[in-house]
C-alpha cells in the first residue's frame, strides 16, 4: 500500500457502500470511491448532511451516488435485510462495503462507565456492522470480486486505558474480520480485511483530545489511498489481514 497510486478508472461501474460517509474518513473514501468511477452508496444518520456529500460527488463529475439515510444505533435486523433488498432492487450489485460509522462519545475509566453508553457504543461500533454485513451477504457473494472494510483502530489490537466500550467493540471487529474471511476464503470471491487508518484530523478526534492541535495530525485524505487499493483488483489474494494504513513521510 505505501505510495500506491490508484488508476483512475479502479472502481468503475463498481457499487460501493461507505457508512459514515458525511464526514472524516467515510466521506474522504466515498468521494474519492466516486471519483475512480464507483456508484457510492452515502450512508449516514443525517439526511441534510448526506445530501451535502451528494451534491460534493455530482460537483466532482463523478457517478451519481445513492443516498441511504440510516440510524445505527436504531436499526434493527429486518431494516438491515430491507437495506440490501433495497440495493439489489435498485443498484442490481454491491461490490464493496465499506464501514466507516464510529460513536466514541467520551473517553472513560471502566469503573465510571455508563451502562447505557457502553450497549450504545457497542451497537454503533461492532453490532450494526455485522447485521449490516450479514444482510449484504448474498449481494456480496454474487460480485464477481467483492471487498468488505472493517475500520479498526489501534486500541482494538492492543487495548489502551479510558477507551472502554469502544476499545471492546473494536477487537470485536478484528474477531469478525477473521472469522468471516476463513468462511468465504474458499466458497466466493468476498476479500474481508481491517484496516486502522491511524490519528486523523477528525470531529471526533478534535472532541475526544480538545487540548490537542489538530494542525499536528494528517488529514483524512491520507487514509484514502489503503481503502482503494483494498477495495480494487490490486489487493486480489489479501483477506483476512489487519492493516494499518501508510503515514506520510515527515520532512527533516
Amino acid at each position: 500500500m505505501q505510495d500506491y497510486a490508484p488508476s483512475p478508472e479502479l472502481l468503475r461501474d463498481r457499487v460501493i457502500l461507505v457508512t459514515g460517509a458525511v464526514e472524516g474518513i467515510g466521506r474522504a473514501v466515498a468521494r474519492a470511491a466516486a471519483r475512480h468511477g464507483a456508484s457510492v452508496v452515502l450512508c449516514a444518520r443525517e439526511e441534510r448532511r448526506l445530501e451535502s456529500v451528494y451534491d460534493e460527488i455530482e460537483a466532482d463529475g463523478s457517478p451519481q451516488p445513492a443516498s441511504l439515510p440510516l440510524d445505527l444505533a436504531e436499526a434493527d435486523e429486518q431494516l438491515f435485510l430491507g437495506v440490501a433488498t433495497t440495493l439489489g432492487d435498485e443498484l442490481g450489485r454491491l461490490d464493496g462495503l465499506v464501514h466507516c460509522a464510529s460513536y466514541v462519545p467520551f473517553l472513560s475509566r471502566i469503573d465510571d462507565y455508563d451502562a447505557k453508553e457502553w450497549e450504545r457504543v457497542l451497537r454503533v461500533n461492532l453490532t450494526a456492522p455485522f447485521l449490516l454485513t450479514q444482510a449484504c451477504l448474498p449481494l456480496l457473494r454474487a460480485a464477481e470480486d467483492a471487498s468488505v472494510i472493517f475500520t479498526s483502530d489501534r486500541v482494538g489490537r492492543r487495548g489502551l486505558a479510558y477507551w472502554g466500550a469502544f476499545a471492546a467493540a473494536k477487537f470485536g471487529i478484528e474477531g469478525i474480520t477473521q472469522v468471516l474471511a476463513e468462511e468465504t476464503r474458499d466458497s466466493s470471491s468476498i476479500r474481508v480485511n481491517s484496516l486502522d487508518p491511524g490519528p486523523l484530523r477528525t470531529a471526533q478526534r478534535r472532541q475526544l483530545y480538545p487540548g490537542e492541535d489538530p494542525n499536528t495530525l494528517p488529514t483524512p485524505d491520507v487514509a484514502v489511498p489503503a481503502y482503494l487499493w483494498l477495495l480494487g483488483l490490486d489487493s486480489a489474494g489479501t483477506s483476512g489481514e489487519a492493516l494499518t494504513a501508510p503515514r506520510p513521510a515527515v520532512a527533516n
